[in-house]
């Protein structure tokens, strides 16, 4: 057994997102990295691909249990009462991944859709900042006040370099940055450790939903390069997670070979 499946073991372990994309690739690296005890929350609003999910991984790793739960982030109530839902097994969770979000459109301003601008605002942002309300004060009550647990917040190199057509969403991913250094140091006498995961380009169905479901601009945006997969970021988050409760590798950035930032890419 490797150090981090020892220290995964008996962990459970809470992705929002996990549908598709980073969130599934990480329940699966989470299930690989220690397969004989662990316990995995997965939610989205997709509650199909979910429980296709769980019977995936529970048939390949019968030694973690999966529990699938539909949720919107963007919905304040139902974060509100996700802890209360789950079964007893299910409640202390150890491991909190924000990682739902998307994008809508490349319009710029004055021409930003509002319904697209409270999308990405009421997912991102607020969704995120409810979730880690929602969980972390059981984290908090643990080990005599002093805490435990783990808080991964999934931003974006748009997050740290804006650009053209993104105006809404990188600001969403800012305030993610912002948000996730601010609660690092307010949890700085806690063993909470609160974890930042920037990836560069992705490719999963995040440019399709840009796009408004439109397939054929979507894959434009990876022509002549070979972009992140899902299972890359995953690695990594697993990885981050997996160190000694001592380490924190608070910040990470991850691009594919072919990018420098987010407006300098080579293309072939």
């Amino acid at each position: 057994m490797s150090s981090a499946a020892k220290r995964l073991a008996g962990k459970t372990i809470l992705i929002t997102g996990a549908s598709s994309g980073i969130g599934r690739s990480t329940a699966l690296e989470f299930a690989r990295t220690s397969p004989d005890n662990l316990k995995l929350i997965l939610t989205a609003r997709r509650i199909n691909r979910l429980q296709d999910l769980a019977a995936e991984i529970t048939k390949e790793h019968p030694g973690v249990k999966v529990h699938p739960v539909q949720l919107d982030v963007s919905n304040p109530e139902e974060v509100r009462n996700l802890l209360g839902s789950l079964p007893d097994e299910f409640k202390e969770v150890d491991v909190l991944v924000n990682n739902a979000g998307l994008v809508k459109g490349i319009a710029q301003a004055p021409s930003i859709l509002e319904s697209d601008m409270q999308t990405m605002l009421s997912t991102n942002v607020t969704g995120l900042i409810n979730m880690t309300q929602a969980i972390l004060p059981s984290m908090l009550a643990r080990n005599n006040g002093v805490g435990a647990g783990d808080i991964i917040n999934i931003g974006s190199i748009a997050g740290r370099e804006p650009y053209v057509g993104g105006s809404i969403y990188c600001a969403t991913k800012a305030a993610v940055r912002s948000f996730t250094e601010s609660l690092r140091k307010e949890l700085i006498a806690t063993r909470v450790r609160v974890i930042a995961v920037d990836p560069g380009q992705v490719e999963t169905d995040f440019s399709v939903v840009r796009f408004y479901g439109d397939k054929s601009k979507a894959d434009k945006v990876y022509e002549g390069c070979e972009p992140l997969t899902p299972d890359d970021v995953a690695e990594v988050i697993v990885f981050a997670v997996g160190r000694r409760e001592n380490v924190v590798l608070a910040d990470s950035l991850v691009f594919p070979n072919h990018q420098a930032s987010a407006t300098i890419m080579h293309r072939r």
